[in-house]
């Protein structure tokens, strides 16, 4: 049973930090990262990495936002910096083995003072 449990969303004013942090059980992943969804709008790709560390990140979080892997514990972070107002929406965890792709139920990141 695969599971992915979410942590570290939450408020904070523009320009704040925040860390997000993706435990997984079950079994290995080839790869993890986040994607996010604002209201109204698609589920976009934030950051992702490979199990030998090649990340991935969408252009509008190049230099703020920084994804890391610790393999041993099977867990995904995110380092928020600098963050917008734009960057608020609910953020997903999401791991693949071969071809099957699972996600986390979903942590809410809001950006406002």
């Amino acid at each position: 049973q695969v599971q992915l449990v979410e942590s570290g969303g939450g408020l904070v004013q523009p320009g704040g930090s925040l860390r997000l942090s993706c435990a997984a059980s079950g079994s290995i992943f080839r790869s993890m990262g986040w994607y996010r969804q604002a209201p109204g709008k698609q589920r976009e790709l934030v950051a992702s990495v490979t199990g030998s560390s090649t990340t991935n990140y969408a252009n509008s979080v190049k230099g703020r936002f920084t994804i890391s892997r610790d393999n041993a514990k099977n867990t995904v972070y995110l380092q928020m910096n600098s963050l917008k107002p734009e960057d608020t929406a609910v953020y997903y965890c999401n791991a693949v083995i071969g071809l099957t792709v699972y996600w986390g139920q979903g942590t809410q990141v809001t950006v406002s003072s």
